[in-house]
């Protein structure tokens, strides 16, 4: 059965070396999957094993890259998979940049940021609504390529017939409200990211974009 995946979705984190970093670790995750999926089983725990090994791999490309020039010392990037088998989609995950699916009329967020304000959500400190606007919201508590070993996130959901995929940096949800997302994606797939980025540069562009959006047709 062959196989769909989605490396690309990145954010950096640094402002020196992040766009190194971003690169170095799509590259890493995209060429370790593409080596090593046809030598494994292909049940749901050997992918997600696979998922998250690409990612730790990447971790060590970034990090090992950032320890020989000082001019990249602590760079940093966040980074999604999506790898698409047998109608179900295997995700890998680390930092705020976020998934969601969209099945029918309604949009769901299958990642969790791993970010200081999702902590305080979790904890019950802050509500959701607070976090929106906390002065904090982008303070990472854990990102690709900042330490020597890194623990991504890896699931596995279901990708039903119609369902929407739509992988995305924080400089999107940060601008745009969910339900305006949620609208463009559903009217138009091949249009929606041009226009949800132009729409996020409209509203302050303030940080990098990144729009990724997959269909099961």
């Amino acid at each position: 059965m062959k196989f769909n995946y989605t490396c690309w979705q990145m954010e950096w984190v640094a402002t020196i070396g992040g766009e190194v970093a971003s690169k170095l670790a799509v590259e890493s995750a995209k060429n370790y999957i593409e080596n090593n999926f046809k030598e494994i089983e292909k049940d749901k725990e050997s992918i997600l094993q696979l998922i998250g090994s690409s990612m730790e791999y990447a971790n060590m490309v970034v990090y090992e890259k950032s320890r020989e020039n000082k001019e990249l010392e602590k760079m940093g990037t966040t980074l999604e998979i999506c790898l698409i088998y047998n109608n179900k989609v295997f995700i890998g995950h680390v930092g705020d940049s976020r998934i969601y699916r969209i099945r029918k009329e309604f949009m769901r967020k299958l990642t969790q940021d791993h970010s200081y304000v999702q902590k305080l959500v979790k904890d019950g400190t802050i509500t959701k609504e607070e976090a929106e606007k906390h002065p904090q919201k982008n303070m990472l508590m854990k990102a690709l390529g900042c330490n020597a070993f890194v623990e991504p996130d890896v699931m596995v959901k279901g990708f039903l017939k119609d369902d929407i995929l739509i992988i995305n940096s924080d400089g999107l949800t940060n601008l745009v409200p969910q339900n305006e997302i949620f609208n463009l994606a559903k009217k138009d797939i091949e249009r929606a990211p041009k226009e949800l980025i132009e729409i996020a540069n409209k509203n302050g562009g303030y940080d990098n974009i990144t729009v990724v959006m997959i269909k099961n047709i």
